[in-house]
């Protein structure tokens, strides 16, 4: 492998950074009301905190996404895979019937972010417990646990659901658990996902050049002075712990985990090292995009009512990801 200095890491970090400052610079712009322009500075405010809240969803996903799919060795891999999504929207749906049910002061001070953390870690620490055999942890047991976990997650989660129906016609906190950027924040919640999300970004910026032989196997890697298996559980207990800070604020958003890792491949090649910093760039600029869309298709004249953009990404980034995968195909190339 090629030095990779400090230098680098911060040439190519500032890069994605200036990347994203100007996709973003072009979400400020864009209102509900269908007209373009920079906004005045009340107006201004309000947005510049959803356009933050947004990248840094967006980011810590992509980033997420980079580990899972070089440490699974699966290039369908995502952020949620293991469970993180699917833990955290039941616990928050536990959260909601709580409060519709009891108004408990106690329930209510934990807020429902609160209970989505706790929801997406206990998941997770499930999955690794199973999947686990002498400390050590396989990439194809991991997915099958993942599976099994996500399966038994929503099917407690549809139970619950169609046994309170009166949840369908009820906003606010409910379009939490379809994925969307969150106005009722306090400025604790947003800055406790920044700091996990950011800590955990470092550690895995610093595991990068290590995960360029993720894929390879045990004894291949080993040859190269990687101790695989204790990769395995750092880059993962890290990538979780970013997903579930963001999912925590924001609910379950589809695709930009799993869609811009493979984007960052296109532009810099399957350098982890490169891809980490470029993915996470990408996905930061995609869910401000993403938001500023649901902004202007709210106006009166379209769709008259603001949609989360869980429902936006998954739109798009399903057809997307088809036309990723066509096109790869037609090169004779794969997508990892």
């Amino acid at each position: 492998m090629k030095r990779w200095g400090a230098g680098r890491l911060l040439a190519t970090c500032a890069t994605g950074a200036l990347l994203w400052a100007l996709v973003a610079a072009g979400c400020l712009c864009v209102g509900s009301t269908g007209s373009f322009g920079w906004p005045d500075h009340i107006v201004f405010a309000y947005r510049l905190e959803v356009v933050l809240v947004a990248s840094l969803v967006g980011a810590a996903l992509g980033a997420a996404g980079v580990v899972y799919q070089a440490i699974l060795r699966n290039p369908l891999a995502d952020p949620y895979l293991l469970g993180v999504s699917s833990g955290a929207s039941l616990l928050s749906l536990l959260w909601y019937v709580g409060i519709l049910a009891t108004r408990a002061a106690p329930i209510q001070a934990a807020g429902q972010q609160a209970f989505a953390f706790a929801g997406a870690l206990l998941s997770i620490t499930v999955v690794f417990l199973v999947s686990s055999r002498r400390g050590r942890l396989d990439p194809v047991t991991l997915i099958l646990v993942g599976v099994i976990v996500n399966a038994v997650n929503g099917s407690i989660y549809l139970l619950i659901f169609f046994r309170h129906p009166e949840l369908v016609s009820r906003g606010g906190e409910f379009t939490f658990l379809v994925g969307g950027i969150q106005t009722n924040l306090t400025r604790q919640q947003e800055w406790a996902a920044a700091a996990c999300s950011g800590a955990g970004w470092l550690g895995l910026a610093y595991l990068a050049g290590q995960l360029n032989v993720a894929p390879l196997g045990e004894a291949e890697a080993q040859a190269l002075g990687v101790h695989i298996h204790r990769l395995r559980w750092v880059a993962l207990v890290l990538a979780s712990v970013i997903t579930a800070s963001v999912v925590a604020i924001s609910g379950p958003i589809g695709f930009v985990g799993l869609i811009c890792p493979h984007l960052g491949r296109l532009i810099v090649g399957r350098d982890q090292r490169r891809l980490l910093p470029t993915a996470t760039a990408l996905a930061a600029a995609l869910l401000a995009i993403a938001d500023a869309a649901s902004r202007y298709l709210s106006q009166e004249s379209l769709l008259r009512t603001q949609l989360p953009v869980g429902v936006l990404t998954g739109l798009l980034g399903g057809p997307f990801f088809l036309l990723l995968l066509w096109r790869n195909r037609r090169a004779g190339g794969g997508l990892m």
